[in-house]
């Protein structure tokens, strides 16, 4: 086997190891704050945009259906974790924010963590970082495709057994 070949190989099996690493440490700190999984990549989803959300954006990034997504926010919001804002673009809909004082707290059960994987970027250099982020987020465009194909696929009754 060429080197690229096993380069290629050892890539795709980490990204498996991280990938499956990271659905257990995202269990393991839902159930230190005592929300669902898909609770806190709500809330970490919120906190990477700039402006809140409709709850159809929120079913969008999470990839829950609309219905799906409605009971998600409701929840939040019952949590005090999330608050809703009427748009002021169209005062019919309403938009979905981070509420401040629980993300606070949200956020300080992420300090250790964040800390570790921290230390493990310190290690690259510039350069690096650039291809890491540049590959991280292709991965995350092709992971989303990919969902969405499969749910389609779901949906039209497609099985693969």
């Amino acid at each position: 086997m060429s080197n690229r070949a096993e380069l290629l190989e050892r890539v795709i099996a980490e990204s498996r190891r991280h990938y499956a690493a990271y659905t257990l440490f995202n269990q393991a700190l839902a159930d230190r704050l005592g929300l669902h999984p898909t609770d806190v990549q709500c809330l970490s989803l919120l906190d990477l945009e700039d402006e809140p959300l409709s709850t159809g954006e929120v079913a969008r990034l999470t990839g829950l259906t609309p219905g799906s997504a409605t009971r998600l926010v409701d929840r939040l919001e019952r949590a005090g974790l999330v608050v809703r804002r009427a748009d002021p673009a169209d005062r019919r809909r309403a938009l979905v924010a981070l509420a401040l004082d629980p993300v606070a707290e949200i956020g300080q059960a992420w300090d250790a963590p964040g800390k570790a994987f921290g230390e493990i970027l310190e290690a690259y250099t510039d350069e690096e970082l650039a291809v890491i982020g540049d590959y991280l987020h292709r991965a995350a465009a092709v992971g989303r495709e990919q969902a969405l194909r499969l749910a389609e696929e779901t949906s039209a009754g497609v099985t693969t057994h």
